[in-house]
């Protein structure tokens, strides 16, 4: 008869928060403490301590220590998981199910320091613990939907979800504080938003920033991406968005001052999410290098862009630019003397008496147009209103989404097209006598966004005539306005 007592139980102890504020792990190892106690005070042996700090469990993220936890269970190390609660193991439904039938056909138990330990080897004890999961789940469920419910309250009310960030300070504590502009910070992003709208590049701007020493959002160094983001914002425009980029996307008033107008965000988000600006997410080669290449200037023969190659030997001194087509080569032109040609066509229009009323086109059009998808989109956020009233349910919203994102999305490209991008006093400095002069000291990128304005198009054709010299017949300049 074998008298030798019988091996200790070997556990692996398991600890998790969903939230860690302060990111120290206070929380877990109070939670370890708490179970290495309990398996000294019970003589068991303890084969590992697994934890997730910072990681919740109903949202089903992939959570390390847990995973630890089965790979112990799986390979047969363990008799025993010890948690502080069954919360911290089972709260997502879907591993919740793998969880008690992998235990359970393993003949693993989970033993809590408060609460109710769990057999799962029998079907009371995996019973007991599908119910207490599922009320678990539904706790944090219930959580959840209060601090959606509050955001969303949050978002009705104007006030932003967090801090505002680059232009704007909190003056005062508690409910009574309210966000007001930092004057220097605002000044900086009303001038990045004058100055797209006057037709300087990113690049050039990003440059300039960090040559004065600006400061910076979080006291690093401008980059193009920062000075995108910080001038295309919602809250520059005192506007509050929630959920932004989701079906249920919505728009209201904020509480905080505006840096910039509406209509002056919509036209730099439109300016900077021209087609043209970019391909595949990266600037379009020779766009800030010359002056008709990438759809102002294209080949009179088939239809294709331009772009900048170079004919002859430096060294020689026969070295030039010039504009090719990019599609099949078919035709090639001096790139100074169509410059030339196009500043001169250009100047002389400018310089009438009616070139600023021609400059500034039909508002009216734009006014229309903008009003159209403006109101598309307040369809579609009373839509999302309704769902979260429970007027309608999820799929009558999805229908109307997609029925109304792809109109939203043609009435914003057309307003785009029919608004100017250039501010009224790039427009009223370039009307009248001194067009040329002022033209002369635009930057390259300006003058592109003077060109892209007008709706210029330049079409260079073959040549009718042999022998050397520029033939000025070879180029159609053509107006898409007035």
């Amino acid at each position: 008869m074998n008298t030798s007592p019988a091996p200790s139980p070997r556990v692996v102890l398991y600890a998790r928060i969903s939230e860690d504020v302060t990111g120290e792990g206070v929380g877990v190892r109070r939670q370890l403490d708490a179970c290495r106690d309990l398996a000294i005070a019970r003589g068991w042996i303890v084969v590992a301590e697994a934890t997730d700090n910072d990681v919740s469990a109903l949202r089903g993220k992939h959570r390390p220590g847990y995973a630890q936890v089965l790979d112990l269970v799986r390979a047969g190390e363990v008799e025993f998981v010890v948690v502080w609660q069954t919360s911290r193991l089972l709260r997502n439904r879907r591993e919740r199910a793998e969880a008690i039938e992998l235990l359970g056909r393993q003949r693993v138990g989970i033993i809590t320091v408060k609460g109710q330990d769990l057999d799962l080897s029998n079907a009371y004890g995996r019973g007991m613990a599908g119910m207490l999961g599922e009320f678990d789940t539904m706790e944090s469920e219930v959580k959840s939907e209060r601090v959606a419910a509050a955001a969303a309250d949050r978002a009705r009310n104007g006030r932003p979800n967090g801090a505002l960030g680059y232009g704007w300070r909190k003056d005062g504590t508690g409910s009574a504080a309210v966000y007001v502009e930092e004057p220097e910070q605002g000044e900086v992003v009303r001038g990045i938003v004058r100055r797209l709208l006057g037709g300087e590049s990113l690049h050039g701007i990003t440059d300039d920033l960090n040559a004065r020493g600006v400061p910076a959002p979080n006291s690093a160094r401008w980059g193009k991406t920062s000075v995108r983001k910080v001038a295309t914002r919602p809250a520059n425009a005192g506007l509050r968005v929630h959920h932004a980029g989701r079906a249920t996307e919505t728009t209201y008033p904020g509480t905080w001052p505006a840096l910039v107008t509406v209509e002056e965000l919509e036209r730099v988000r439109a300016l900077l999410a021209a087609p043209e600006r970019r391909t595949n997410g990266i600037t379009r080669p020779g766009a800030r290098k010359h002056l008709l290449t990438w759809g102002i200037g294209v080949c009179g023969v088939c239809g294709g862009n331009l772009r900048v190659g170079v004919k002859g030997n430096a060294r020689h001194g026969t070295k030039k630019s010039l504009y090719l087509c990019a599609e099949k080569g078919c035709v090639g032109r001096d790139e100074a003397s169509v410059d030339t040609l196009v500043r001169g066509v250009v100047m002389e229009r400018l310089s009438r008496d009616d070139a600023l009323d021609w400059l500034l086109g039909d508002d009216d059009e734009a006014r229309r147009i903008g009003e159209r998808a403006r109101e598309l989109r307040t369809r579609l956020d009373d839509a999302a209103d309704q769902y979260a009233d429970g007027v309608i349910d999820s799929r009558q919203l999805e229908r109307i989404t997609a029925r109304l994102r792809p109109e939203i999305e043609r009435a914003e490209h057309d307003h785009a097209r029919a608004n100017r991008s250039l501010d009224l006093d790039t427009l009223r400095a370039l009307a009248g006598p001194q067009a040329g002069e002022r033209w002369d000291q635009m930057a390259l990128a300006a003058r592109r966004a003077v060109l892209e304005t007008l709706g210029l198009v330049v079409h260079v054709d073959r040549v009718a005539r042999r022998g050397p010299g520029f033939d000025p017949e070879s180029v159609r300049i053509a107006w898409r306005q007035g």
